[in-house]
C-alpha cells in the first residue's frame, strides 16, 4: 500500500515531532548530547512574536518523516540568503525522494522571497548528503573554517 507524501510549511503543533527528528539527526552526526534547546524555546523561536526560523515538513499519514529548517542569513556582500540549518529524512523513509521534495520546496520558497542563494554546511564525511547536494550542482567551499563562541547567561 502506497501512502502519500505531503510537503507543507511547519506549524506550531509540529514542533515536538521536529525536535525528535533533530535528536535523530544529532545521533547520525555523532553528537547526541549537543541538542540542548528546550521545546519551549524552539516553539517561541519559530512561532513567537518574532520568528527566526521557518521549516517545511514531509508527512506520511500525518506523521512527520522529514523536515527542512532554515533562517535568513544576511551577507554584507550578497544580501539576504536562505541558510539551511537542518534537513533530515528518517532512516526508514530515505531513498523515496522525500529529501528532493523538501529541497525543492526550499528552492521555491527562496525564489518567492527573493533570496539570492541557499547556503548550508555538510560534514565532510557525510557522503550521502554530499552526493545529494551534488545533484543540484552545489558548490563546496573548503577555504572557510567554522567558528563559534558560546555565550553564557
Amino acid at each position: 500500500m502506497s501512502h502519500k507524501i505531503i510537503i507543507r510549511k511547519a506549524i506550531k503543533q509540529d514542533c515536538p515531532q521536529i525536535i525528535e527528528l533533530v535528536k535523530e539527526l544529532a545521533i547520525y552526526e555523532k553528537a547526541p548530547n549537543e541538542v540542548t534547546v528546550s521545546l519551549e524555546h524552539f516553539v517561541e523561536s519559530g512561532f513567537g512574536l518574532n520568528p527566526v526560523w521557518w521549516a517545511f515538513v514531509a508527512t506520511i499519514d500525518e506523521t512527520i518523516v522529514g523536515f527542512a529548517l532554515y533562517y535568513i542569513r544576511f551577507s554584507t556582500w550578497k544580501g539576504q540568503r536562505m541558510y539551511l540549518e537542518d534537513i533530515l529524512v528518517t532512516n526508514e523513509h530515505r531513498g523515496k525522494g522525500i529529501g528532493k521534495l523538501l529541497f525543492d520546496a526550499l528552492i521555491e520558497d527562496g525564489k518567492e522571497k527573493k533570496f539570492n542563494a541557499i547556503c548550508w554546511q555538510v560534514l565532510d564525511w557525510n557522503e550521502p548528503a554530499i552526493n545529494f547536494y551534488k545533484k543540484y550542482n552545489a558548490t563546496f567551499d573548503g577555504e572557510w573554517l567554522n567558528a563559534s563562541l558560546p555565550l553564557t547567561c
